[in-house]
């Protein structure tokens, strides 16, 4: 019997995120083995952490998602070592990452989490300029999470603007 080898696409060893513990935060508690659109469903299990963390003050959010970025790069690059592949579509720490920082400073409401959710994802699927110069370019567990990092900054940005320019 043949076994397929493994890269992005091919998982044999789908059940490895919950081996280890960094297996099982790379992989967003089990959201990352999502059959269709990983990332979307890591995104999605970021909103309700994300709900637990609204009501923090704005610098204490800010070092909690800063110290998310920062353990998120080792725990990327451990999770994509251990699994032979540079960023597993399975890992989705960074959209975690990404989709905080895209609510960083937004009104905690439902129109801000949903909007937030749609900007992250466009930016995060289309990886425009600069995104896709450093998704291409930056390796390890940081180049898995400075895409995510920038692309959660641009679609901050894009809300923040939206909302300065709507009228009150």
């Amino acid at each position: 019997m043949s076994q397929e080898p493994t890269n992005a696409t091919t998982t044999p060893d789908a059940p490895a995120p919950f081996r280890r513990p960094v297996q099982f935060l790379a992989f967003g508690f089990g959201s990352g083995l999502s059959p269709r659109a990983p990332g979307t469903a890591g995104t999605l299990m970021a909103v309700p952490l994300y709900w637990l963390m609204a009501d923090l003050s704005l610098p204490v959010y800010s070092a909690v998602v800063l110290a998310a970025a920062l353990l998120g790069i080792w725990i990327c690059g451990a999770a994509s070592r251990e699994l032979g592949v540079h960023d597993h579509p399975g890992i989705v720490w960074d959209e975690f990452v990404g989709l905080w920082i895209t609510l960083w400073a937004l009104p905690p409401d439902w129109t801000s989490v949903v909007a937030g959710f749609l900007v992250f994802r466009v930016y995060d699927i289309a990886k425009p300029w600069p995104v896709n110069l450093l998704d291409r370019r930056v390796g390890g567990g940081l180049g898995i999470m400075i895409d995510d990092i920038l692309a959660g900054m641009m679609a901050c940005a894009t809300l923040h603007l939206a909302l300065w320019l709507m009228p009150a």
